[in-house]
Order: structure tokens, then sequence, then C-alpha cells
């Protein structure tokens, strides 16, 4: 399947080269011209969503790419939606995968004894998020700091703060896990979680195009509303036991 994409920023054959080896991850054959400025890319990955090429073009070069308008004629029943779908599925694919392993395995646990609450089983499942999550970031640390310092409100001014953040999702699983001082692990959660979204929502009021770090950089997932509804669903979780305790 071939796409083509219009671009912007490009000036001279060291961006048109710069611009290919960017996008030449994403497809089989990239052929990139400055004139016009476009790119087109044959045989796409499917994993090659707009939003993750533009993360890419943004690490070589202040470029942006959008999807080439259709000339007159040509066949466009393919734009349905599907394709859209198809998408998001490809690019949020791992982190699908973990929440619902997460969302299965502490079902299953649950289901083996008899007698619990729902509030055990939410704080267990709060446990696994944030081991496996900080996990993730803690794989390339100094890569999850760079990601980070883009969009976080406070890493942005602090670098100790980001450097802290995977050892602090580290610490409040274990004490989900460990049913350690309920109150005092809710309440940080509940802050850590609102500030993250206030990060993001920055971002996307923004519309900057970056990577989300909620992964660390093993997967590149575009900044979305998908990463505030992850943080905002944390802090509501949190917010709800608050309440209930």
């Amino acid at each position: 399947m071939d796409k083509t994409y219009t671009l912007s920023g490009m000036h001279c054959g060291a961006c048109v080269a710069r611009t290919s080896k960017a996008l030449s991850g994403f497809a089989d054959k990239v052929q990139v011209t400055l004139d016009p400025p476009q790119a087109v890319l044959r045989g796409v990955h499917s994993d090659a969503s707009l939003e993750v090429m533009q993360i890419a073009l943004a690490g070589a070069g202040k470029y942006t790419m959008e999807i080439a308008a259709p000339t007159f004629g040509a066949n466009i029943s393919g734009n349905s939606g599907a394709g859209d779908r198809e998408g998001f599925f490809a690019t949020y694919k791992p982190l699908l995968l973990i929440v619902g392993f997460l969302v299965g395995v502490t079902w299953l646990v649950h289901a083996q004894t008899s007698g619990r609450y729902w509030h055990e089983w939410m704080s267990d499942f709060m446990a696994g998020f944030f081991l496996v999550f900080s996990f993730f970031k803690l794989l390339n640390l100094s890569g999850f700091v760079q990601a980070y310092r883009g969009y976080d409100l406070i890493a942005a001014k602090s670098a100790a703060y980001a450097w802290a953040y995977p050892f602090i999702e580290l610490a409040l699983g274990v004490a989900y896990l460990m049913r350690w001082q309920p109150q005092v692990t809710h309440w940080a959660t509940l802050v850590v979680m609102l500030i993250s979204a206030a990060g993001v929502f920055n971002a996307l009021r923004k519309r900057h195009i970056i990577e989300c770090a909620c992964l660390g950089t093993v997967f590149k997932l575009p900044m979305s509303k998908v990463t505030l509804i992850e943080d905002l669903s944390m802090a509501a979780m949190a917010a709800v036991m608050l309440v209930q305790r």
C-alpha cells in the first residue's frame, strides 16, 4: 500500500536525506522529493501511524508532515475510518496488551479467593500498573528522563524529579501490593497522577507532537488523549478509594 504525505520545513538536499532516514523504518521504500515537498511511502508498515512518524521527523529536525490531499478523481473509498481504527490499535497495541493483561491477571487472582472486596482488586491492579510501568521506564532511565522533561510540568524545571519519577512509581506499586499506609498511598497517587495529567493536558492543548514516556522509550507511543485518560483513570481510582475508606 502506498501513501503520500506533504512535508513542511525542508529547504535543501540535506533535509531530504534527513527526512528520508527518519521515515525509512516505516515502509519498505521511502521516496522524498524537495519539489514538490512530499514523501511517498511504499509498503507502509502496520505501525506507521501519522503521529508516530511525526515523532520520528521531529527528531530529525523542524519538519512536519500531513496526509496529502487526494487529487480530483482519486479513489477515496478507503477513508471510511477503518484505517484510522487499525492505525490506533497498531500504535497503542503494547499499552492495550499491558493493561489487558493486568486486568485479566488481577481478576484471575481475585476469582480464586472468596471474600475479597472491590477496593482490594483495585489496589492489586494499581500495584501491577505501577510496577510494570516503572519497569519499562527503568530499562532506559536516561531516555525516559529526556522524553519526560519534554512535557511534564515539574520535570521540565527539575531534572531530579524526572530521574526520581520511575522510583516513585515503583514505591507506589510496592505500597499498594503490601497495603502500606493506604491513605498515604492513595493521596500520593492522586497528587502524582494529577500533576502528570496536567502536563499531558498542557502538551495536548498546545498541539505538541512528542513522544509519550509512559512506557519509557521501549515503545514509541505518541502523546495523545490516551495518555491523559490513563493518568486521570489512576487518579480517579485513588480518589474513589480515599472516599470509600
